[in-house]
């Protein structure tokens, strides 16, 4: 592949940067900025989104004709951006879950339910939620498992189930739903579109959880008689598995393209202050081992790009990318961690308190390791896709033989 971006991406790549530094990151040092649970209050959050639409920073993800196609390589650039602020994606409507959301219902989605439950996020009207992972003895990874039932009943389905850690819940007015139609192993499982002021299911509980959330919390549901009309079967009955695996592999890798953009801010505030802080007459720049672990996240970081950037670029060429995004997914979930704490370490109790937002990220990323896929199961995919390739599993594509 070719590592060079298009100067009209990095043209996106300079005016997000500037917009961040210039409008989101002043907010992160106010406390009043943050909402109970940790995130952008939702009034600053609609006067910053209005900024970021001026500037023609909204919704990039979304192939539309008065904007450029940057395509999955210019999302990595862009959203890796972005996500040198905390509250960067939501502010330029590119966090999940709606992220992941937006590319599904564009991809998939008929024109008239692209107007009706699309169109509305793509906007900034309403935000949504993707209802599929169900408690004990339900669907999570392995989505055969999963147990709420829609039935047909003359022009309609009438929903019947459980899920949970739904996220973005509480606030999402739209929401996708995967549930079972039949007991066909690969034909089994249906994606409907329904609104939250239909009857016939409720939010149990706001989940609480280790760290800060994003709008909508995580949150338990019960269906209960949701009666949904067959016209809001999104890509047609029995075709839910497929429903999934288009919107959850490229949601991974958007996961790992905003968590590097996190990861290389735990280095940029560790970076400073090891400049400036000296202790036993020596800066901790100084010292080697402070070099070291800088050096060490500096390396993984580079990393994490060059595979989220090889899984970008499979898919912008047709491919599922599913090894790609696999290892992405494992290694970037890892390093985000890794980063917050070595960060923090180097800060001392200065890292550990509220005064930078190192903690912050510290906690949020201890779900990275299990979001979209435990490390686990990725590597477990990894292993199935050796088993089956062989030597092979290492293959260079060459010019011209490439058939998508």
């Amino acid at each position: 592949m070719d590592f060079e971006i298009s100067p009209a991406i990095e043209n996106l790549r300079k005016g997000i940067a500037s917009f961040v530094e210039a409008n989101i990151l002043p907010l992160e040092a106010d406390p009043t900025a943050y909402d109970p649970h940790g995130n952008i209050r939702t009034d600053l959050l609609d006067q910053i989104r209005a900024k970021a639409k001026a500037e023609g920073l909204w919704t990039l993800q979304l192939n539309r004709p008065h904007k450029p196609d940057i395509g999955r390589v210019g999302m990595a650039v862009c959203y890796e951006e972005m996500n040198r602020s905390i509250f960067g994606p939501a502010c330029l409507n590119s966090a999940a879950p709606d992220d992941g959301n937006m590319m599904l219902l564009d991809a998939v989605a008929t024109p008239a339910q692209k107007e009706r439950w699309l169109r509305p996020i793509e906007d900034g009207l309403v935000r949504s939620a993707f209802a599929m992972t169900e408690p004990h003895p339900g669907g999570g990874s392995d989505p055969s498992m999963m147990r709420t039932f829609a039935e047909k009943v003359g022009d309609k389905y009438v929903v019947r189930g459980r899920k949970w850690f739904i996220t973005g819940a509480e606030d999402a007015s739209h929401f996708i739903l995967i549930a079972r139609t039949s007991d066909d192993a690969r034909n089994g499982l249906t994606a409907f579109l329904f609104h939250k002021d239909q009857p016939g299911w409720r939010i149990v509980r706001r989940i609480g959880i280790m760290g800060p959330e994003e709008h909508g919390g995580h949150c338990e549901l019960e269906f209960d008689g949701l009666e949904i009309p067959a016209e809001n079967v999104l890509l047609g009955e029995g075709r839910g598995l497929k429903a999934t695996q288009i919107r959850l592999g490229p949601a991974r890798l958007t996961h790992c393209m905003r968590w590097l953009g996190l990861s290389k801010r735990c280095v940029e505030i560790a970076t400073a202050y090891a400049a400036e802080r000296s202790g036993f007459g020596i800066r901790l720049a100084d010292r080697e081992s402070i070099q070291m672990m800088l050096g060490d996240l500096a390396m993984g970081i580079e990393i994490g790009r060059l595979l989220v950037m090889k899984a970008a670029w499979e898919l912008d060429r047709g491919s599922f990318a599913r090894k790609e995004i696999s290892m992405a997914k494992i290694h970037v979930a890892n390093l985000l961690h890794k980063a917050a704490d070595t960060a923090i370490q180097i800060n001392g109790a200065r890292g550990y308190s509220t005064d930078t937002v190192l903690e912050w990220i510290y906690r949020y990323a201890r779900q990275a390791r299990l979001v979209d896929g435990a490390d686990e199961v990725h590597k477990m995919v990894l292993s199935r896709h050796l088993q089956e390739e062989g030597r092979a599993f290492w293959h260079w594509d060459v010019a011209g033989a490439y058939a998508p």
